[in-house]
């Protein structure tokens, strides 16, 4: 009796520990998810800049020599290039295989993947990307992630069996997430209205080139802007996953404590019923 009752003991004790590590999990989770939110007003400022920029630019050039329009997505989606943002660590619940049911879901002839936890569902999956790299830790390391992939991206649309690009990824809700597609390219100018102002700027570069410079730069901060959108969304799963498991580790611990309480007491129903026995056997006729 009093090994099962240690037994019962030492699992409480861990149930304990455990309920320690998630909690921990859940702060370093919110806290990452947090400060994601906080750096994309940066990003977005920098966007608006960039757009303004096209605007600027746009206004100068000749109607002979306006952007083309992008066209739409059913024309070119046999040569769509798919980018699908997935998580780079574990505990993150459904995040992964619902960001990779929305890619599958767009036709495309070549896959991007980000993120090493969403490349091993992927593989589970019976299906191996074109090109994949993990996904950021911090938020600091965005900028870098994202020239990563516009300088895969760029080196693939060389290869002229690309013409349109998609990209997939969660954005943090209040208390989920949800997942978005994006096109990237082929670089949509209507979005950007011309601007009206008296006095253009004045630049040193031909219009039309200058306004496909301002068009790849504004692809980078939407890389950005998606990776620090994701990674919010990331660990905003992560916080929801880690209360789900504080859930079930306390309900765990409950029953634990229960069954603690129902041995010690079938422990202590043992003694007293042996010593009542004891005690009658000492009080018979003749005993000693």
């Amino acid at each position: 009796m009093s090994d099962r009752l240690a037994g019962v003991s030492a699992r409480i004790a861990t149930t304990r520990q455990l309920g320690s590590v998630i909690g921990a999990l859940r702060a370093i989770a919110a806290a990452r998810s947090r400060e994601a939110r906080e750096r994309l007003a940066g990003i977005q400022a920098y966007a608006q800049t960039i757009a303004g920029a096209i605007g600027e630019v746009l206004a100068l050039l000749p109607p002979h020599e306006s952007p083309p329009k992008a066209p739409p997505p059913a024309d070119a989606a046999p040569a769509t290039l798919c980018i699908a943002l997935c998580a780079e660590q574990g505990f993150a619940g459904s995040f992964n295989e619902r960001v990779l049911d929305a890619a599958d879901a767009v036709p495309a002839r070549a896959r991007f993947l980000v993120g090493d936890r969403g490349l091993t569902v992927q593989r589970m999956r019976g299906a191996e990307p074109d090109w994949s790299v993990p996904m950021i830790a911090h938020p600091d390391q965005v900028p870098v992630l994202a020239g990563r992939i516009a300088d895969a991206l760029y080196a693939r649309l060389g290869d002229a069996a690309v013409a349109r690009v998609a990209l997939v990824y969660a954005v943090p809700q209040a208390a989920s997430f949800c997942v978005v597609q994006r096109w990237l390219l082929p670089f949509d100018y209507a979005r950007f209205p011309a601007a009206t102002r008296r006095f253009p700027p004045r630049i040193d570069l031909p219009p039309r080139g200058l306004a496909a410079r301002l068009a790849l730069e504004y692809v980078f901060a939407e890389l950005c802007e998606a990776l620090l959108l994701s990674f919010a969304a990331e660990n905003q799963a992560r916080v929801q996953a880690m209360i789900a498991a504080h859930a079930n580790v306390e309900h765990k611990r409950d029953a634990l404590e229960a069954e603690f309480r129902r041995v010690r007491q079938e422990g202590i129903t043992a003694e007293i019923v042996e010593l009542s026995a004891s005690g009658t056997n000492s009080a018979a006729p003749g005993g000693f």
